[in-house]
């Protein structure tokens, strides 16, 4: 398969279309509470447009050291491409930047965890590249293993997170794991923190399989959720003894309209 040289796609929509003005703002949103950064092992982060979640997203990112490696783990919004897909060889590119693949963990991830090496579903897909400008920003020769994820039974989930962490460990060197994901979608304020708190609980219990339960069996419009379970199982098997929810917030608070918001959370795993 030849090397991926993908462009971005939502440039100019969910953040600057030039690099002066995007750097300067996530500058400021990895600034914006002074946190100190140390090791973690795993991030959840929104991905809407930074005027509505980029706050949430640099309030976690500010606290995590950024490794050379990051697998950064979306859901597939498109439709396109296979349910499980990764890209083993490329780069993403972003205004100012171009992230390499991580080639050699991400083709033993493919093999090991079953996935499709398959371009489609990343093409347009924002998930994974609204994260791109806060690592790169982290640090600037980051690699980066992109992997986007549609609908699968918790089995398949906990087998793909097995298999992440069993090739970080083969590497024996840093990796930090992201999940991108939004929280609850187009309903009241109030009603999207209640349900949205619920699904966190997991989240902060390190307990996938009850994340996946209560999205799965409540109705819950988490969109990625399947790719914080598959996080979270790797996290648990690399060590995660803690999560801290760093910041929650919804679309209402920027617009002002609190009846139909879409929630975000920002995590940090150690």
């Amino acid at each position: 398969m030849l090397d991926l040289d993908r462009m971005p796609a939502v440039a100019g929509r969910f953040y600057p279309a030039d690099a002066a003005p995007l750097y300067a703002e996530v500058d400021a949103l990895l600034a914006a509470d002074g946190a100190e950064e140390s090791d973690a092992l795993m991030v959840v982060a929104p991905h809407a447009g930074y005027m509505y979640s980029g706050a949430v997203a640099g309030a976690a990112y500010a606290r995590v050291r950024v490794p050379s490696t990051v697998v950064v783990l979306g859901p597939n919004h498109t439709g396109l491409g296979s349910r499980a897909a990764i890209v083993t060889r490329g780069n993403f590119r972003i205004p100012g930047a171009s992230l390499p693949i991580d080639a050699s963990v991400a083709e033993e991830i493919r093999g090991n965890g079953l996935l499709t090496d398959d371009p489609r579903a990343h093409t347009l897909e924002h998930s994974i590249e609204v994260q791109l400008p806060f690592l790169v920003r982290k640090n600037p020769t980051v690699r980066i293993v992109p992997i986007c994820l549609a609908s699968m039974s918790y089995a398949s989930c906990a087998r793909i997170g097995m298999a992440i962490a069993d090739v970080v460990e083969s590497h024996g060197r840093e990796v930090l794991l992201v999940a991108s994901t939004d929280m609850s979608h187009y309903i009241g304020a109030e009603q999207a923190r209640k349900l949205d708190h619920h699904a966190l609980e997991h989240v902060v219990g390190l307990d996938p399989e009850g994340l996946y339960e209560t999205v799965t069996r409540e109705g819950l419009t988490m969109c990625g959720f399947i790719p914080t379970t598959i996080a979270l199982c790797a996290a648990k098997a690399l060590g995660a003894h803690s999560a801290e929810l760093v910041r929650y917030a919804n679309s209402g608070d920027v617009s002002g309209d609190n009846d139909r918001v879409v929630g975000y959370a920002g995590l940090v795993i150690r």
